[in-house]
């Protein structure tokens, strides 16, 4: 039986059709910080995974329409680096 990860911190980017942006802006602001632009990052559950991902899912066009999450054990197995005026970014979080 294959064992199931609990990812608990996510980073979810997209570009999706002009009719649906502020549509899918909403559904990640839900369950994620917003980061920059077209940026969400944050700790999840696994329970809020599948909600976003539903959410999202009813939401998008997948003919057209582009999200990635990449999902994460915690926030503390990645290093980040930051170029050019992010700071003020990074203050916000």
């Amino acid at each position: 039986m294959k064992k199931q990860l609990n990812y608990n911190y996510a980073f979810l980017f997209y570009d999706v059709g002009e009719k649906r942006v502020q549509k899918v802006f909403k559904i990640c602001k839900k369950y994620l910080s917003h980061f920059q632009k077209s940026v969400f990052r944050g700790n999840m559950t696994p329970s809020k995974f599948i909600q976003l991902r539903n959410e999202l899912n009813r939401v998008i066009d997948k003919e057209e329409d582009f999200v990635c999450i990449i999902k994460l054990m915690n926030d503390n197995v990645f290093g980040e680096e930051v170029l050019g005026n992010g700071k003020k970014i990074m203050e916000k979080i």
